[in-house]
């Protein structure tokens, strides 16, 4: 007697579901979906507004919060290097996102870019993923925003207990103000982010000139300090995925440290790529997006790296440690004090607030364009992904601020900015490969922007990203994969049964059109 069982699938069901994960949306079908009425975004953006995003995203945490403590418990004097490591890989990756943002000009950034090249499967786990880098993120620089209010007005952060319960009020302080200002409208936005970033561009400016009368040589006397072992000493999940497979153990500053800082100070020029997901709403987005992806990442580069000279040439790396007393980290503005400059460590703290406000902004837009995106192909409920009269998805814009507000208003997560960095080099890496692979299937693509010296550059962002992705250490690691698989079960649960590619195959939606011919629900 033979016995069913219900976990085997049939031949026919088995090759129908490795079609759905492989199944691509053509280009052509991309750019026909944003004329889908209900759901189009407005476009008003020029590559001055995408600049403006790009410099307003990326410096802010890196710059106030990363860079001394850091440069103290990892790398030393040699955190500039560090920052440059991870410039060179984004900028790489930076190149690989020009193309296809010009090529595609559709909202989702690399979650669109993978659908057109790889299948559905990886588009919706590159979805999934960038859920990580910008609510996440958003989520963690809200709580820094919390902190620095503090600093500004005199008292000890934004948080209260109620009920027994520890509440960042600071952090849900932001996140409705924010959310209430992108659901008003993106050009909007990009005024209010201008004024916000000319402030903190001016502050960043005022750090490099003041600093630069308080540098002392002997503070760059050992440029990359002994390699020493960490408090926990020997192998950990806490030691990078790269020195426990060479060996190299738990430690801190050495060529170890080094490594390691520069995939943790990668965290400071994440949101680059929030300016591909905003293509839609660009006036012409084959010329301004890749101008302003790489002019706001040339700007940032050149700033943090004479931050970082700055800062350690201020004060010796020892003293930027973090202390095993308070365990609190090391920000820019202590290097200033104990200089005895308190009137630009206020400067400084005010400028952070307002830096960290614009990082809050842009993370919070990308993650309702990359959600938008999903929720107009099916893959999350497509009542989701309806604009409002001002042409912006504020069904979505209002969850994503109540999800980032519940995170960060009432659960600790300053362990999580390695899991952003993870989540984002993933996406690099997949991007690259993706610029390669469309140039073969798809030559005939008019590409506004070309990636030089095909296919050369974007095999150096992958190998430069997967690098970098092995200096994290085991435990982020271990959450991104635990992360990952909640992502496909998801998928496979709701995702694949519901997704409009899926569904004109079937017949059930005209190709292009979008329109039922018979209703949800018929597949087997």
């Amino acid at each position: 007697m033979t016995r069913s069982d219900p976990l085997r699938k049939s031949p026919q069901a088995q090759r129908s579901i490795r079609h759905s994960l492989t199944r691509t949306k053509s280009v052509e079908q991309s750019m026909a979906d944003t004329d889908e009425p209900g759901s189009q975004l407005k476009k008003s953006l020029t590559w001055i507004d995408l600049t403006v995003f790009g410099v307003s995203v990326v410096i802010g945490a890196g710059i106030f919060t990363i860079t001394a403590s850091t440069a103290g418990n990892l790398a030393g004097p040699a955190i500039s290097i560090s920052f440059i490591m991870a410039a060179i890989a984004c900028g790489l990756a930076a190149l690989c996102y020009a193309e296809f943002a010009s090529t595609v000009p559709v909202a989702g950034s690399a979650y669109t870019f993978g659908y057109a090249t790889f299948g559905e499967f990886l588009a919706w786990i590159l979805g999934w993923d960038l859920v990580l880098e910008f609510a996440v993120g958003a989520a963690v620089v809200s709580k820094g925003w919390s902190s620095y209010l503090g600093t500004v007005f005199g008292f000890s952060g934004g948080t209260a207990e109620v009920g027994g319960l520890d509440v960042d009020w600071g952090a849900l302080v932001i996140v409705a103000a924010i959310t209430s200002l992108l659901v008003l409208g993106t050009k909007l936005s990009s005024r209010v982010s201008a004024v916000i970033t000319a402030v903190k561009v001016a502050v960043v400016l005022l750090v490099i000139i003041v600093g630069f009368f308080y540098v002392k040589t002997s503070n760059y006397s050992n440029f990359i300090p002994e390699s020493e072992p960490s408090e926990s000493g020997g192998k950990s999940v806490e030691s990078t995925l790269f020195s426990l497979i060479t060996g190299g153990g738990d430690s801190n500053y050495g060529w170890y440290g080094l490594l390691a800082a520069a995939s943790i100070v990668f965290f400071a020029f994440i949101g680059f790529d929030v300016v591909a997901t905003t293509a839609e709403e660009t006036k012409n987005p084959k010329r301004d997006v890749p101008r302003g992806i790489l002019t706001s990442l040339a700007i940032v580069t050149v700033l943090y790296v004479l931050v970082t000279i700055v800062v350690t040439g201020m004060v010796n790396y020892k003293e930027l440690a973090t202390s095993a007393g308070d365990g609190e980290p090391k920000n820019l503005a202590y290097a200033f004090g104990l200089n005895g400059i308190t009137w630009a460590e206020k400067a400084i703290s005010i400028g952070a607030l307002a830096g960290l406000t614009t990082v809050v902004m842009v993370l919070m837009l990308g993650q309702a364009r990359v959600l938008f995106a999903m929720s107009r192909d099916g893959l999350l409920p497509r009542g989701l992904g309806k604009t409002s009269a001002r042409g912006t998805p504020a069904r979505i814009q209002i969850l994503v601020g109540v999800v980032v507000a519940v995170v960060a208003g009432f659960f600790p997560i300053d362990k999580l900015e390695e899991m952003v960095n993870v989540g984002t080099l993933f996406a690099f890496v997949v991007v690259a490969a993706g610029v390669i692979v469309l140039r073969r299937k798809r030559p005939d693509l008019k590409r506004g922007f070309t990636v030089p010296w095909m296919p050369v550059i974007p095999i150096l962002a992958i190998v430069s990203c997967v690098w970098l992705m092995l200096n994290l250490s085991a435990l982020t690691w271990i959450r991104f994969v635990v992360w990952m698989a909640i992502g496909v079960l998801f998928y496979f649960a709701y995702s694949r049964r519901h997704s409009m590619v899926g569904r004109r195959e079937r017949g059930e939606i005209d190709s292009v059109e979008g329109k039922a011919t018979h209703p949800v629900g018929s597949e087997t």
